[in-house]
Formats: structure tokens, C-alpha cells, sequence
């Protein structure tokens, strides 16, 4: 019974979400010279046409009236977890509005945004009891009977993992997709704790993100922009926070698992910069796992089509959302121990590491780059 409730519950906030997602396409005459993402030629752009790259309002929009209708056609919502779902929301305001703001005026500086979105897990920690308690790490984990380090711990978790999900949101469905296979699976493992909250809260946020996706993909009408990177980021992360500390039963390494790939990338590009490049690590580049995906594989094997200007674009969430899936099932079928679920992400960590290596090889002569750069003018006209 409770399975089909979830199910109704994920349906009706994807109709919300994706009627929400279509009316900000359908009236972006309106609003276009507010909404619109007119930078067409920073270092990590790979669009030629502007964009409203507001989807994180119909993903908000969507994600309380569709709870809200739930609830009014169902009258059941109160069963799962709605007092708790409304407390979440509202932890994660200063997280979406920090991100809208600078969707909106492309003034907002990361450090402000990653604030802003840890102040929202302080929030969630004060209304929700949302706070790390137990990673599985010696030596933290006594640190972490103190509550002011253990608010801190989970301020900096959720707001990297917030933070993670912006970084890889850059091209077609790539950061919705991951978001709702992450959300599955945390949903899954909650599901095997007979954790309500979580299922819950993973059936809105795969309906929500699901509504979004159906109205990005596959020609990217519509971008998921800060406010809905953040957002999203801030709702899968709490999800993490509150599997772990509802479930003392579930190891911190299998959460890690799950949500390893957005983890992977940030800590991994954080390092290149830092470290290899010497440089800013929040210095803008196109040297990210998915942007070499598209440039030295799509451009390789897949072929323009004036069609469809959007296909090679879209062709990288074919590549890397699979591999996610993979992982995260693996890490849920076999991820609870701690020691299985430490061999899951070192597992990832090397594949993670042989992929970028292969694919930055020699990276691309000037000769190529140009090549694809012009490529891309005629052809990848994605929007």
C-alpha cells in the first residue's frame, strides 16, 4: 500500500513540476531579459542560442504544489512525513533564493551561494534534528559527539554536496539524471530501513527533478540554473543526513557510495586546480570529466545532424548516466557493510580517475580544439 502512495506522491509533484517547468518555456517573452543565460562564450559554455536558465523556480514551484495537491486529492500525505517535508522546504529557502538571485542577475558570488546554502543545513539541523553524528571515520567520529563541530561537519557536507551537483549541471539532463539516480538510490536504502522520511522525501525530489527533465531533455529548452542546482543539491544531501541519522544501521560509506560520482568530480577538480594546474580551485574550466566526454568522445562518434543541433549535447548523460546507475545500484545491493561500501568508492574513485585519464591523454592539439570550437558554432546550436 505504501509502495502505490509513493508512487502517487512522485506522480502528482512530476505534473506539477512539469507544468511549472513548461509555462516558464512557454512565457519566456516575458521574462527573457531577466531569465535568459545571454553569456554565450565563458570557458564552460557550450550553448549558442539564450536560454531561461530558471528551471530551479518550476522545480521549487512544482515540488510544494505538487505536495500540496497531494495532499488536498489524497488526504494521506500526513502519514508520510508532511510536517517534516514542509520544515525541509523551508530549511532550504536561503539555498534556492541565493541561487535565483544570481540566475536572475548573475551577480552572487560562490562564496555566497555555498553560504547561504550552509546556513540552509544549519536550518535543517534546528527544524529536523538534521545532523551528522556518525561518518564511520576514527577519530571524527568522537569530535562529532560535539554539537557545535558536528552542525559545523554537516554545514560543510551538505553545502560541498549542494555544490557538487552545480558543478556537474553542464549539459542537457546530465545533473537532473544523476540527481534522480542518487535520490533513488538513498530512497531505496530508506526504503530498506522502513524509513517513510526518506522514501518520501526521495519520491518528491525524483518527481520534481523528473518534471524539470521532461521538459530539458533532450533539446534543452529550459536550464536547471543555480537555483534548482542548489536546491536540488540541498534536498538529495539532506536525504544523506537524515538516512544516516535516522538509521544508525546504515554506514556512512554506503551513503558516500551512492552519491560518489558529483563527490568524485569536486574533490578531483579541486586538486587538478589547485595542485596540478596552480591555480583558483573555483576558477572556471573545460577540463571536467563530463566536458571531455563531449569533446573527445560525442564529437568523435556521434555525428551532426542539422535536425537535431542538439544531439551531441545531449548524447553525454547516454555516456555517464549509466555508469552512475551502475554504481549506485551496486552500492545498494551490496554496500551494507562498511567495508564493502569503502571498496564500492575506491572502486569508483579509480574508475573515476583511468576515465579522465584516458579521455585528457595528450588532451586536444590547438589544431583539434579549433576544429571542434568551430564545429560547435555551425552545429551546436543547442537551444
Amino acid at each position: 500500500m505504501l509502495e502505490f502512495q509513493f508512487f502517487q506522491l512522485g506522480l502528482t509533484v512530476f505534473g506539477a513540476s512539469f507544468a511549472a517547468c513548461l509555462f516558464i518555456v512557454l512565457s519566456q517573452k516575458w521574462h527573457g531579459s531577466l531569465s535568459h543565460d545571454h553569456d554565450l562564450d565563458g570557458v564552460q559554455k557550450v550553448h549558442t542560442t539564450a536560454v531561461p536558465r530558471i528551471g530551479g523556480v518550476g522545480v521549487f514551484a512544482g515540488l510544494v504544489l505538487g505536495f500540496l495537491c497531494y495532499q488536498h486529492l489524497f488526504a494521506k500525505a500526513g502519514g508520510i512525513g508532511a510536517r517534516e517535508v514542509y520544515l525541509l522546504v523551508a530549511a532550504g529557502l536561503p539555498a534556492f533564493l541565493a541561487g535565483v538571485i544570481e540566475d536572475f542577475t548573475k551577480r552572487v558570488s560562490v562564496k555566497a551561494r555555498l553560504a547561504a546554502t550552509a546556513l540552509s543545513a544549519v536550518a535543517a539541523s534546528a527544524l529536523l534534528g538534521a545532523t551528522v553524528n556518525e561518518l564511520d571515520l576514527w577519530g571524527i567520529d568522537a569530535l562529532l559527539a560535539i554539537t557545535p563541530f558536528a552542525v559545523l561537519v554537516t554545514a560543510i557536507v551538505v553545502a560541498g554536496g549542494s555544490n557538487a551537483i552545480n558543478i556537474i549541471d553542464g549539459f542537457n539532463g546530465l545533473s537532473s539524471s544523476t540527481i534522480i539516480i542518487m535520490a533513488a538510490g538513498l530512497a531505496a536504502v530508506g526504503f530498506q530501513h522502513d524509513d517513510t522520511l526518506v522514501v518520501t522525501l526521495g519520491a518528491i525530489g525524483i518527481g520534481a527533478t523528473l518534471g524539470f527533465l521532461a521538459v530539458n531533455y533532450p533539446s534543452g529548452r529550459l536550464f536547471l540554473g543555480d537555483g534548482g542546482a542548489y536546491f536540488l543539491g540541498f534536498w538529495v544531501s539532506e536525504m544523506a543526513v537524515l538516512l544516516l541519522v535516522r538509521n544508525p544501521s546504515v554506514n556512512a560509506w554506503q551513503v558516500l557510495a551512492i552519491c560518489a560520482y558529483p563527490v568524485i568530480e569536486v574533490l578531483f577538480s579541486i586538486y587538478r586546480r589547485k595542485v596540478i594546474q596552480g591555480v583558483s580551485p573555483g576558477a572556471p574550466d573545460a577540463l571536467h570529466l563530463h566536458t571531455l566526454v563531449f569533446r573527445r568522445l560525442v564529437f568523435k562518434h556521434v555525428r551532426s545532424d542539422a535536425a537535431r543541433p542538439w544531439k551531441r549535447n545531449a548524447a553525454v548523460v547516454c555516456v555517464i548516466a549509466p555508469a552512475v546507475a551502475i554504481c549506485v545500484a551496486i552500492s545498494v545491493v551490496l554496500g551494507a557493510s562498511a567495508e564493502a561500501s569503502m571498496a564500492i568508492v575506491l572502486a569508483q574513485v579509480v574508475m573515476y580517475v583511468l576515465a579522465y585519464g584516458r579521455l585528457v591523454r595528450g588532451r586536444w592539439l590547438a589544431g583539434q580544439a579549433s576544429r571542434i570550437d568551430a564545429d560547435m558554432s555551425v552545429d551546436a546550436k543547442l537551444r
